[in-house]
């Protein structure tokens, strides 16, 4: 049955398995499937067929079928996480703060908080890095670090913001390494006195031309950044290694002088406590550190060049954040445990032997050692914990290996910064959430490597190697690094409290309530760090997403933050199912008998201002016909409409039926439609204009949907405009002279291609897109002018509640207490933009003598209910007889459907009843003549006093089931709304929507 064009699941060779970096394989399609469009498979991103349900369930037919990608490659292997973790420990240990910092930090904080600092630092990125995990293990992951995993969780507006953030701070972090990479070349050349200018010049000369050639190793490509790590890190570890032996080699005079004495438990007891200097406090001491823990996100950043991301980055990041601990707080311990605080580095600050037993102060254990530091503590020293490089140059076995494993540490992780960049600034641009960025989204290469993204990397590091001074750039860092990993933590978190079944990490080793912690923990940390500029992050975040949520980029990555609002959703509609209704709950919620949403716009315009953002709206269509004909029409049309809504700012949902009738199908929508306490109780349609030349079947099914709404207790809302409400015919015409003019195009190129001399019958210049909406459906068919003119005025008022409404009046006619949803609905459309200019005006009917009294009565009526009107007008000569002009067009009207079974006999009528049990007795006419009397005198009555008016409400007259024929019942509303501005018929369910109380 099953034909395979290329092998079955990777046991034979397969041609359209060719793999080109992450991408997937292609699979072919089969002959049946011409015309068919292609489905991606259950494998992301797949280009196989998969065959449709229906192609499976009705039709006999050669289906194509796909396997996973790793059966259809049986070589296809993980690589080793050596090299995840071998480029997380090269960003980590490769930053300025081994060498150049780490010792000054635990001259700061002493031993004790030093530790503190160093651990609390692995706390926030071993946390981190847990979350991390669990995320890149719940699917493929591409390039683009932490912007990739924020986005494809939490979406694109927290994804947004923080992927420019993030490419920002890695920015930021070539500057901060490169400068701590021109301080230690500046401290060499003072030593050797050839400082050029002065220090805070020179290190922004030596910087820039650091980073001109840092550039250049980068736009060379992912493998020369490659080799260059790789030579770096071997000089880099070595240089490590010296630390530890250099500790263990006794120490000569002048590196005593400098306060080094080998191992001494008085000195690592000494520098125990804290002794914090210039200013300086534990956070601000940990805020320059931290930025020495970032690099666990450097695998991440380049995910999209890892050929298993998914099994590298959990274990490689994890275990590079374990070792660069444990190397870090040895480093940290050999220093805190040789060096003392403060030392003079002069060789004659000697004590004479036996004068150790006067030693006391803060230079206790240098004094026992026979040294006199005193002076320290008068004057700040040159030498001791405190300063630095040389420290580290003074403690190692080999000083010249410290400086070139500086040089080593500060220049990779600047080249891996300045690689990691504009590759996550990259991703962020192909996404094309900020449409201004999209310049930067394009690569070059083999590689596609973003030299445009390169070229903005290097200006923003130029420009912060100028503020030469580590200790400024390094903060900026951590607080842009800290929001990251906050947002990392909270997208586990957000990702696991959504339960959402596609949440299946491969890491298990991870808990949501302890990421929810790393995300609070690292907003804390931020703003102890520095209050002001978390609160400045944060605004940058939440204006970013602000931007993003209105500009709503045309993505959808299944994150969280949807899964959490379903839940929320389906929570909050379980919780209204408890709650009994209010009348001061009720609000309108719409089923809008529309068809397709574009083909009555007046009538979708008019229920959306009705609703809003603050009720339910349902457009609705029913495909009439038989099952297996409708079906694939309702399948097809249910996203297209819905996109359509979406794309018109209509905030209501498509629902469609297929039915044999069109009652059957609104009877069905009415029944089921809504969720609980979330759904319709009101139903708009719009007035059947062509009644009077509709077969009776049509009739009936318009009235007999009509008695089901009152049947099933939804208020009902009929609109009547002279011009009518549908335009489908138009859109029709519209959309086939727009495929005419495209097939023409491409005839057009077909005959350019062929021929290139003489003059194409089909090269006739046209304009067709220019055409106006009438214009188009008028060129398809030959039209006249006046049929023209006509749909010139149906798409004009088609379109008329899309327009703000111009100074005038709304006119309510309140002929009946309904519950008081003729009053309220009007005064809805007045609190709207586009009715907020219309006043209204109320009608009633009153009996002679009594006006100012009802009057009254009515004005107090309204105040009750606290309804802004303009005018109440009491109408006592209702009840008068319409005049005979009137009556004459209403008996016109009703004649082709009268019985006239008076004038016949007995027999005669009898039978016309029973051939014609749909036609209009005269003894029906004499039953109901007061009520037919009414609704001509109405229509008399709105001629003479709502002529002008922008919309006029009426309530709508209602006909006994079984006792009103259909076609006297149309007539009634027919006359009643008749050569009159846009009409609503309103009908309540008659319980209560307005109340006196609070």
């Amino acid at each position: 049955i099953y034909r395979f064009k290329a092998v079955i699941c990777g046991l034979m060779e397969n041609d359209a398995y060719d793999r080109i970096g992450d991408e997937p394989p292609n699979y072919e399609e089969t002959s049946f499937s011409e015309h068919r469009a292609v489905r991606p498979s259950v494998v992301s991103g797949n280009r196989a067929v998969r065959p449709s349900l229906q192609e499976l369930h009705d039709v006999f037919q050669k289906v194509s079928v796909w396997c996973p990608p790793h059966l259809y490659n049986p070589l296809y292997t993980h690589p080793p996480l050596h090299t995840t973790c071998l480029y997380v420990c090269l960003n980590i240990l490769g930053g300025v703060m081994l060498f150049i910092r780490l010792s000054w930090v635990f001259g700061q904080g002493r031993r004790g908080l030093g530790i503190v600092v160093i651990a609390l630092s692995c706390v926030v990125t071993t946390v981190t890095g847990l979350s991390m995990s669990a995320i890149c293990t719940n699917g493929v992951v591409r390039g683009g670090g932490a912007y990739y995993l924020i986005s494809r969780s939490l979406g694109p507006e927290f994804g947004g913001s923080i992927g420019l953030i993030f490419a920002f701070a890695n920015a930021v972090a070539v500057a901060m390494y490169v400068v701590g990479f021109a301080e230690t070349v500046v401290d060499l050349l003072k030593e050797n006195n050839a400082i050029m200018i002065d220090e805070l010049n020179d290190i922004r000369i030596i910087g820039c031309i650091s980073v001109v050639l840092l550039l250049g190793i980068s736009v060379a490509g992912m493998e020369w950044e490659a080799k260059a790590q790789i030579g770096l890190l071997i000089i880099l570890l070595v240089a490590i290694v010296n630390v530890f032996v250099g500790t263990g080699i006794p120490a000569s005079t002048d590196k005593k002088s400098k306060g080094f004495f080998n191992y001494d438990a008085k000195i690592f007891m000494e520098n125990l406590p804290p002794d914090f200097r210039d200013g300086e406090t534990f956070f601000s001491v940990f805020a320059i550190f931290f930025p020495a823990a970032t690099g666990i996100l450097a695998g991440a950043n380049i995910s999209g060049d890892l050929k298993d991301p998914q099994d590298a980055l959990p274990k490689g990041t994890l275990l590079a954040i374990l070792i660069t601990g444990v190397t870090y707080l040895g480093v940290a311990l050999c220093v805190s445990a040789t060096v003392v605080r403060d030392a003079t580095g002069n060789i004659n600050d000697t004590i004479a032997t036996g004068m150790d037993m006067f030693c006391n102060g803060t230079n206790t254990a240098a004094c026992e050692q026979g040294w006199n530091f005193s002076s320290c503590e008068v004057s700040s020293c040159k030498f001791g914990s405190m300063n630095n490089f040389q420290v580290m140059t003074m403690v190692s076995g080999f000083g010249p290996l410290i400086t070139a494993g500086t040089f080593s540490a500060t220049l990779s992780s600047a080249l891996a910064s300045l690689v990691s960049a504009p590759k996550v600034f990259q991703a962020l641009c192909k996404d094309n959430i900020y449409t201004a960025l999209k310049f930067f989204a394009k690569g070059h290469g083999k590689n596609n490597e973003p030299i445009r993204g390169y070229v903005l990397t290097f200006i923003i590091a130029v420009a912060f190697i100028i503020i030469a001074d580590l200790n400024v750039i390094a903060p900026i860092i951590s607080n842009f690094f800290l929001a990251s990993y906050a947002l990392i933590n909270f997208s586990c978190f957000h990702a696991s409290y959504a339960k959402s079944p596609g949440w299946r990490p491969a890491y298990r080793y991870y808990n949501m309530w302890l990421s929810l912690f790393g995300a609070v923990l690292c907003c804390g940390v931020m703003f102890v760090i520095n209050w002001w500029a978390a609160l400045l992050t944060y605004a940058i975040e939440i204006f970013l997403y602000v931007y993003v949520t209105v500009k709503k980029p045309n993505v959808n990555w299944g994150s969280s933050t949807q899964a959490v609002t379903f839940v929320s959703a389906v929570n909050n509609a379980l919780s209204l199912t408890g709650v009994e209704d209010h009348v001061k709950n009720f609000r309108p919620q719409c089923m809008v008998l529309t068809g397709a949403p574009k083909n009555r716009p007046a009538l979708l315009d008019l229920a959306h201002c009705f609703t809003k953002n603050y009720g339910l709206c349902l457009t609705c269509e029913v495909f009439v016909g038989p099952r297996t004909e409708t079906l694939t029409d309702v399948n097809a049309e249910m996203e297209k409409n819905q996109m359509w809504l979406n794309k018109k700012k209509r905030k209501a949902f498509y629902a469609a039926v297929a039915c044999d009738s069109f009652r059957q199908g609104t009877e069905n929508l009415m029944q089921a439609s809504g969720l609980g306490r979330l759904k319709p109780n009101i139903l708009m349609m719009g007035f059947k204009k062509d009644w009077r030349t509709a077969d009776t079947a049509g009739v009936q099914s318009y009235v007999g949907v009509l008695h089901d709404a009152f049947d099933f207790e939804y208020g009902t809302v009929v609109l009547r405009m002279n011009q009518g409400l549908d335009i489908s015919h138009i859109i029709k015409a519209q959309e086939e002279m727009e495929r005419e003019a495209q097939e023409q195009k491409d005839l057009e190129k077909e005959e350019l291609a062929e021929e290139n001399k003489g003059k194409s019958i089909f090269r006739k210049s046209r304009n067709l897109s220019t055409q106006g909406l009438t214009s188009r459906a008028s060129v398809t068919t030959p039209q006249s002018p006046q049929v023209v003119v006509v749909n010139e005025r149906l798409v004009s008022t088609s379109t008329q509640f899309q327009r703000k409404q111009g100074k005038g009046t709304i006119d309510v006619w309140w002929m009946f207490d309904d519950g008081g949803l003729t009053l309220l609905l009007p005064y809805i459309l007045t609190t709207r933009k586009k009715f907020k200019d219309c006043k209204m005006r109320i009608f009633i009917a009153g009996q002679p003598g009594r006006v100012e009294q009802d009057r009254h009565e009515m004005k107090s009526l309204l105040e009750k209910f606290r309804i802004k009107y303009a005018d109440i007008h009491v109408i006592d000569d209702i009840t008068q007889n319409p005049n005979s002009n009137s009556w004459k067009m209403f008996e016109d009207m009703i004649e082709p459907f009268r019985l006239h079974e008076g004038s016949k006999s007995t027999t005669l009528a009898e039978a016309l009843r029973k051939d014609n049990p749909w036609k209009i007795s005269d003894a029906e006419l004499d039953t109901f003549e007061e009520k037919t009397n009414l609704q001509v005198r109405l229509n008399e009555l709105l001629q003479e006093n709502s002529r002008a008016a922008n919309l006029i409400i009426v309530s709508m007259p209602i006909a006994r089931l079984g006792s009103v024929s259909d076609h006297l019942y149309m007539a009634w509303l027919d006359i009643l709304t008749k050569n009159l501005p846009p009409t609503m018929l309103i009908r309540g369910n008659h319980k209560s929507v307005l109340t006196f109380y609070s």
